[in-house]
């Protein structure tokens, strides 16, 4: 059996002298027509950034790359520009990845009977916390962004509480007098006239019946004589002297006025 085929390809070589010629002629097209191009690339991308791949023969004896017939998506991924690499030996895909996983770009074809080898490029899901691109992905790993307090925003919000304060201590800064006067006349009103002759009643209620000139009139007040009380209109408050010192000394000439008038006095007001 051997034999017989040893004898048939004697008789082609001697029908075909060029057999040698054409097997290595054959053998190269087959070379050519099987190499690839070669792609360079990142190991992986990041979800929303732009990238750039490039496709390139490094074979410098094989004619260049002609264009991709691709159009607006490289697999997955979308393509913002394609240009020609400046050596002219290739292509350059500026991509962007919009879906996290495992993105294949498959074997382009380049119009010259030669394809390109499938790409796989991993686009991890992991985003910076409050990037533009976190409602694709995120997780356990990311990372809090240092957000400093705007302290000096922050502070404008006192401004309603502060000049509220400051209003509220004007206010009763300037009520102080008035409530001054009032408790004086409530005090007053309350122990006059006394209810026993001791010296020292008779002392606390004058040292109240002082207080309440004061709160009228000023420190002045407090050392008024029967002429001071002439000069401001109010002998009820003369008699109230002299009613005191009477009774400091036993006697009930002149008597105690009534509390009555000599409130109405110190507000200009004289019952008839």
């Amino acid at each position: 059996m051997g034999s017989i085929w040893h004898s048939a390809l004697l008789g082609f070589r001697e029908r075909n002298p060029s057999y040698g010629k054409t097997g290595f002629l054959l053998l190269a097209v087959g070379v050519f027509v099987g190499a690839k191009p070669v792609w360079k690339a990142p190991i992986q991308l990041k979800l929303g950034e732009l990238l750039t791949l490039e496709l390139r023969e490094e074979d410098p004896s094989r004619p260049t790359l002609p264009r991709p017939t691709v159009e607006d998506r490289l697999g997955p991924l979308q393509l913002r520009s394609m240009e020609p690499h400046s050596d002219g030996r290739g292509w350059r895909f500026q991509v962007q990845a919009l879906e996290p996983g495992l993105a294949v770009i498959p074997a382009l074809d380049l119009g010259n009977e030669q394809r390109s080898p499938e790409l796989r490029l991993w686009v991890p899901r992991n985003i910076p916390f409050g990037g533009p691109w976190m409602g694709f992905g995120g997780g356990n790993d990311d990372l809090l962004p240092l957000i400093p307090f705007p302290w000096a925003w922050a502070s404008l919000l006192l401004l309603p509480p502060m000049a509220f304060m400051a209003w509220a201590i004007q206010r009763w800064l300037k009520g102080a007098a008035r409530r001054r006067l009032h408790h004086a006349t409530r005090v007053f009103h309350r122990h006059w006239p006394p209810m026993d002759r001791e010296r020292a009643s008779l002392d606390a209620v004058h040292a109240l019946g002082r207080d309440l000139l004061v709160a009228h009139f000023g420190d002045a007040a407090r050392a008024w004589g029967p002429a001071d009380f002439q000069a401001h209109d109010l002998r009820p408050w003369d008699q109230w002297a002299k009613s005191l010192d009477a009774a400091r000394f036993g006697r009930t000439e002149s008597p105690f006025p009534s509390a009555e008038p000599l409130i109405a006095a110190l507000h200009g007001r004289h019952p008839r």
